[in-house]
């Protein structure tokens, strides 16, 4: 199965689109005419160990590396289809963000938002995964040149993912364009035999990519793993999300149910 079906009638019209987007300002923006991915059918691969037994990994699209290292260039054209491989080890205040496409309010304020490496830890601490990988994948997910992405990038990725014997990834999106960039990472993934499952809080663009297995709730872009400082919220949104990874036997996109987020509001007295 192919990560973009009918790629070729994709790149035509990508290049139809950039050559609107010259004409028109160049300035680099999506625009209400860019041509999200339409796949019809997904990959799929059964999770074959419980979540408890799993060695999970985190892949992020937020644009998140190491301060003092080459930071992504988000105004390359077409995006910047490199990846980062960080140790889980890392402190929050040694990261640094390169990426467009979101508000970084939240990630500044709390890494977890997006990068949710305190929580899984403690997953893995309370039994609810087997293992958190000791490291994770960054990359950039505002890439309009969705076949470079899934010809170049993801490739190399698998294989990385692969030396670390993974067996199953959570992927967090950041942006709307990171949501097409994450799926087509995720059905190159199941496609390699790896389950996935991906959070989402555009699910227009999900339903039109079609990653493999996908967990929608209402939330924010640029906040995607729970709203900033509140641990309750990231780790119900966390826990709802993986526990569908092993009952799943095909494709879908599951409405995540977050009922703590009233109570957590209720309990900061807002409305």
């Amino acid at each position: 199965m192919e990560i973009i079906e009918q790629a070729d009638a994709w790149r035509k019209r990508y290049a139809e689109w950039k050559q609107e987007q010259t004409k028109a300002s160049g300035n680099g923006e999506l625009g209400e005419s860019y041509p999200f991915v339409k796949n019809q059918r997904a990959p799929f691969t059964p999770a074959r160990r419980a979540l408890p037994m799993l060695n999970l990994a985190l892949i992020s699209s937020a644009g998140v590396y190491i301060d003092g290292t080459e930071p992504f260039d988000f105004n390359a054209q077409g995006g910047d289809i490199s990846f980062r491989e960080i140790p889980i080890e890392v402190q929050a205040d040694d990261l640094r963000v390169a990426a467009k496409g979101y508000d970084q309010t939240a990630i500044h304020q709390d890494l977890n938002v997006q990068i949710p490496l305190e929580r899984l830890s403690e997953f893995e601490v309370n039994g609810v995964i087997g293992q958190l990988n000791p490291v994770f994948w960054s990359f950039s997910g505002f890439i309009t040149d969705a076949a470079r992405l899934a010809d170049e990038m993801l490739p190399k990725l698998i294989e990385r993912v692969k030396r670390y014997e993974v067996q199953a990834a959570l992927l967090i999106p950041a942006s709307r364009l990171c949501h097409q960039s994450v799926s087509l990472a995720a059905r190159a993934l199941e496609q390699s035999g790896l389950p996935t499952m991906t959070l989402s809080v555009a699910k227009d663009i999900i339903e039109s990519v079609r990653p493999p297995r996908a967990g929608f709730y209402s939330g924010e872009l640029g906040s995607i793993a729970g709203r900033p400082n509140w641990p309750e919220h990231q780790r119900r949104i966390l826990d709802v999300a993986l526990r569908l990874l092993e009952p799943m036997d095909q494709p879908g996109i599951y409405q995540l149910t977050i009922g703590l987020e009233t109570k957590v509001e209720n309990e900061r007295g807002e409305p």
